[in-house]
C-alpha cells in the first residue's frame, strides 16, 4: 500500500486534481493510503470531503485520513507532495508587491525570481527543510514531490541541506507544448520534443513531427500576425534567441530587463504585460472560494467524471444550473501534472519520461554544477533518473546564468542567515537592477525584511539557521 502525504492539502483545487490523477490508476486506487495535512483546519476539512467525493466518483475505496500533525502524517510515508504557500496571500504576497511598488518596481507574478521571488524563497526554504528533517527521521526512503515556487531555489536548497530524494515538478514544459501545438495546428500527440534549462526558463531544443522541425511553423505564426495577445513576450524571445521558452509571458517578462520599465509604458502596452497579475488572480480566487467550497461540501453535489469527453451528471441531475467554470472544478479529469505518473511508475515499474527539477551533476555542461536544472527524467521502479543533456546553445545558457546568479545567492542567504547575500541577490536580479540603483535596492530589501517580520527571523538576528 503506497502512502501518499499531501502537505498543504488545504490548497483544495490543486489537491483535488492530484488526488483524481492518483486514484484514476486502477493499480494505485484500491491500495492507496492518502493522508491530507494542513495547518488550516477549515480548509483541511473541505479537502477531506473532496477526497471522499473523488473516490466515490471513481468507484474506488482508498484509505483517506486528514491530520493537522505533520509528523504523524509522515510516519512511514512513501511519497510526500508539497503545495504550501508560506505567508499566504495576506500578508506576504501583498507585501511582496506593495513595497516594491513604492520604489517604482512593478511585478507580474513575483514567485520565481525578482525581489518577490527572493523574499518568497527566504520564507519558504526553512519550512521545506523542516519538512525534510521530519522525513529524514520518520520516512527516510520517501520520495518528495516538490511543487512549491520558487522551484529552482527551493530544490537547490533541499539538495544542499537534506538527504531526502526530491524532484521539483511543474507543468510548464508539457503545458507550453500543448499551447504551441494549438498555435501551429499540429496534434500534440504527434509532436516529439526535447526541453532543458532551469525551471521557468527551459527551452525546446527540439520540437519536431516525424523527424522534421516544427520551428518553421512557429515562425509562421509571427509572420502571419497570429501571435496570441497573451503570449507576445515569449514569441519575441523566440524571434531574438531562436528557441521557444516554457514559462508564460506574464512570468517571463519579470525574469529579464527588457519588458517592464517604469519610464517605458509603451513597452507594457506593446507586450501586453499584466502588472500585478498574481494579485488580481489571488483576489479572484478568494472571492470565488466560498461559493466553490459550498459546492465541494454540498451533499447534493457529487463530482463529475470525464468519460471520453462526456461528463457524468451530478447526483441531483442539476448540471444545467452549473456554469462552465464550476462544472470544470467539479469534474475529475486527468491533469497535466507529473506527480501521479511518478508514483504510478515507481509502484508498477512501468517506465515513463517526465520533466523534473533536479541537481545539475553532469547533466548540463555549461550551467553550474549543483544548480537546479529542468531535464527529462526516466521514472520506473528505480525512482527518478535524470538524463544527460550536454551543452546548451550558448545564448540560452547565458540568459539562464543571469537567473542562476540570483538563485545561488538567495539559497546562500537562506542556508546561512547572512543578510548580505540577500542584498547581493537583489543587486544581481535582472529586472530589479534595470529599475533601481544599489542604494534603492538596499533600502527596498531592508523594508521587505522588516515588513515580513516573523516570517524572516533569521535575517533580523543575522545568524546562521543551519549548523
Amino acid at each position: 500500500m503506497a502512502k501518499v502525504v499531501f502537505i498543504g492539502a488545504g490548497s483544495t483545487v490543486f489537491a483535488k486534481n492530484l488526488m483524481g490523477d492518483i486514484l484514476s490508476y486502477p493499480e494505485l486506487a484500491e491500495d492507496a493510503h492518502i493522508v491530507l495535512h494542513d495547518i488550516d483546519a477549515e480548509r483541511l476539512r473541505t479537502s477531506e470531503v473532496v477526497a471522499h467525493k473523488i473516490a466515490e466518483a471513481l468507484g474506488v475505496s482508498p484509505r483517506i485520513e486528514a491530520t493537522m500533525d505533520r509528523r504523524q502524517a509522515l510516519v512511514d510515508a512513501d511519497y510526500a507532495i508539497s503545495m504550501v504557500q508560506v505567508g499566504g496571500y495576506k500578508p506576504s504576497t501583498v507585501v511582496d508587491f506593495e513595497i516594491p511598488k513604492k520604489y517604482g518596481l512593478r511585478q507580474t507574478i513575483a514567485d520565481t525570481l525578482g525581489i518577490g521571488g527572493i523574499m518568497r524563497a527566504l520564507r519558504t526554504i526553512p519550512v521545506l527543510l523542516a519538512m525534510c528533517r521530519d522525513m529524514e527521521e520518520l520516512s527516510p526512503d520517501i520520495t518528495f514531490l516538490q511543487y512549491v515556487n520558487p522551484m529552482a531555489m527551493n530544490c537547490w536548497a533541499i539538495s544542499r541541506a537534506s538527504t531526502i530524494k526530491t524532484v521539483g515538478l511543474c507543468h510548464s514544459v508539457q503545458g507550453t507544448a500543448h499551447q504551441l501545438a494549438h498555435d501551429i495546428s499540429v496534434p500534440y500527440d504527434e509532436i516529439d520534443y526535447l526541453c532543458a534549462g532551469i525551471n521557468h526558463m527551459a527551452f525546446y531544443l527540439k520540437f519536431e513531427k516525424d523527424g522534421q522541425s516544427l520551428y518553421p511553423l512557429i515562425r509562421k505564426v509571427i509572420e502571419e500576425g497570429r501571435v496570441p495577445d497573451w503570449n507576445i513576450v515569449r514569441y519575441k524571445i523566440f524571434e531574438k534567441f531562436g528557441y521557444f521558452v516554457t514559462e508564460s509571458s506574464e512570468h517571463f517578462a519579470e525574469y529579464t530587463p527588457w519588458f517592464i520599465k517604469r519610464d517605458r509604458p509603451d513597452l507594457i502596452e506593446e507586450f501586453n504585460v499584466p502588472l500585478d497579475e498574481y494579485i488580481t488572480r489571488c483576489e479572484r480566487q478568494i472571492e470565488g472560494w466560498n461559493y466553490l467550497r459550498h459546492k465541494f461540501e454540498d451533499p447534493k453535489f457529487a463530482f463529475f467524471t470525464d468519460n471520453g469527453g462526456q461528463d457524468s451528471a451530478p447526483t441531483d441531475g442539476s448540471d444545467e444550473d452549473l456554469d462552465r467554470a464550476t462544472r470544470r472544478m467539479l469534474t475529475v479529469k486527468r491533469s497535466l501534472e507529473y506527480g501521479s505518473q511518478i508514483i504510478y511508475s515507481m509502484e508498477s515499474g512501468t517506465p515513463q519520461v517526465i520533466y523534473g527539477n533536479v541537481p545539475n551533476y553532469g547533466l548540463i555542461d555549461n550551467l553550474p554544477q549543483g544548480c537546479c536544472v529542468e531535464v527529462p527524467c526516466l521514472v520506473d521502479a528505480n525512482g527518478v533518473q535524470p538524463t544527460r543533456i550536454g551543452t546548451l546553445p550558448p545564448q540560452l545558457a547565458a540568459m539562464m546564468q543571469t537567473n542562476i546568479n540570483v538563485q545561488s545567492l538567495t539559497v546562500e542567504a537562506a542556508l546561512t542567515g547572512n543578510r548580505d547575500y540577500v542584498y547581493h541577490a537583489a543587486f544581481l536580479d535582472p529586472h530589479t537592477a534595470a529599475e533601481l540603483d544599489l542604494d534603492q535596492i538596499t533600502a527596498l530589501v531592508d523594508d521587505l525584511i522588516e515588513a515580513h517580520g516573523d516570517y524572516l527571523p533569521q535575517f533580523n538576528k543575522n545568524q546562521a539557521v543551519l549548523a
